[in-house]
């Protein structure tokens, strides 16, 4: 911008030119008078106090930004220890907001009696274990025959913000509905028929206009984040994952300013905060809440009384689902978490331990129920 008036000055006197920086941060148009008795003049001695003010603000809303994302990474990722009394408080009270779904178990079958459980599952910190690599975020061989014996007795999805390629190279179900990168790329079961017209379909994919701009930023990331050790940027096709959980802490306004910077040129995508994770996405109304009400819709449920949704996930993402659920006045969501959070679930487990425990209720409740019915 400086160099702008020290070529131009002589032309522009007493004028009032409007100058647009199309790279700046603050992306806005300032308003500069030339004084046209010293055309050659500095100019920073022709920007008004009020506009140098306006800048000011700016920049210090644009600091407060960064500092705000900040927080919310350190809020996902507590590192700050409280009083053992401040926990206990803290926990009980939460916990008489968030049973556990186990503890509560007969009350959610009472509610579920005479309609159709329909799962709904988060994968990493559901069915698996939160890890430092989340290329290594394998689940147990005993969770995938539960979740095998769970798609047997209710239809079931896995709604996850990885890439639906990679949740399924994870999970290997085949039975299973997959609902990657947040609900924007949908499939049914695979079908295990020999016709030529029974392959892999895929039920919805909302974002593909967004594909070429999502791999665009994903490159840009992974070569300025190169600065910073422990980051590991994620493609997940339709959104991208900036995971900075082996990042030390003194690096996360560094992090967050090269996203943000990132992004800056690319309106159509908003960045949300997960577990120890950055999220990029396009700006379509398209979150896990909206895939639950799709695939329900998919399954024939869309507008019936006698359906019962259950989702479980540990993530701030989780929550769009959750308020869904609670909106409907149908199903419940559950909410895994070994610490008090701010959620739309009703009930809690605190692992994923915990959660194979429920599944495994669900799948034995049922069998009973089956063998009971052809008894009579």
């Amino acid at each position: 911008m400086v160099s702008f008036f020290e070529d131009s000055g002589k032309n522009i006197a007493g004028q009032n030119v409007m100058i647009t920086d199309a790279k700046s941060v603050l992306n806005m148009s300032i308003t500069v008078t030339v004084s046209a008795q010293n055309p050659l003049a500095s100019p920073g001695h022709n920007i008004s106090i009020k506009t140098m003010k306006l800048l000011r603000n700016h920049e210090i809303s644009a600091g407060a930004r960064v500092n705000a994302w900040v927080d919310s990474m350190r809020a996902s990722s507590p590192t700050r220890t409280k009083s053992t009394s401040s926990v206990t408080d803290d926990q009980v009270t939460w916990n008489l907001h968030h049973p556990s779904a186990l503890q509560m178990f007969e009350q959610i079958i009472d509610a579920s009696k005479g309609k159709q459980i329909v799962m709904f599952l988060d994968y990493d910190g559901t069915l698996s274990p939160i890890v430092e690599d989340p290329d290594r975020a394998f689940m147990s061989k005993k969770m995938r025959k539960t979740v095998r014996k769970l798609a047997k007795c209710f239809p079931t999805a896995i709604v996850s913000g990885r890439c639906r390629d990679k949740v399924y190279k994870f999970v290997k179900l085949a039975e299973l509905y997959y609902a990657g990168s947040h609900g924007l790329d949908i499939k049914g079961p695979e079908k295990r028929s020999k016709s030529k017209n029974d392959g892999e379909s895929v039920l919805f994919q909302p974002a593909s206009e967004f594909l070429p701009m999502i791999d665009e930023v994903y490159k840009q990331l992974v070569d300025t984040t190169k600065s910073i050790p422990g980051v590991k940027v994620e493609n997940n096709k339709f959104c991208l994952s900036v995971h900075f959980r082996c990042v030390d802490e003194k690096k996360w306004i560094e992090l967050a300013q090269q996203v943000r910077s990132a992004l800056k040129e690319y309106p159509k995508l908003r960045l949300t905060q997960g577990r120890k994770v950055l999220e990029i996405r396009p700006t379509i109304k398209w979150d896990k809440g909206k895939a639950l009400e799709f695939l329900l819709e998919s399954l024939g449920f869309a507008n019936c009384t006698d359906v019962f949704p259950v989702y479980i996930g540990d993530d701030r993402t989780d929550e769009d689902a959750f308020k869904i659920l609670r909106d409907r006045g149908q199903g419940f969501g559950i909410l895994v978490s070994k610490f008090p959070k701010e959620t739309s679930a009703s009930y809690s487990l605190q692992e994923p331990d915990e959660v194979m425990d429920f599944l495994r209720r669900l799948v034995e409740w049922k069998q009973l129920s089956l063998q009971a019915q052809s008894r009579m």
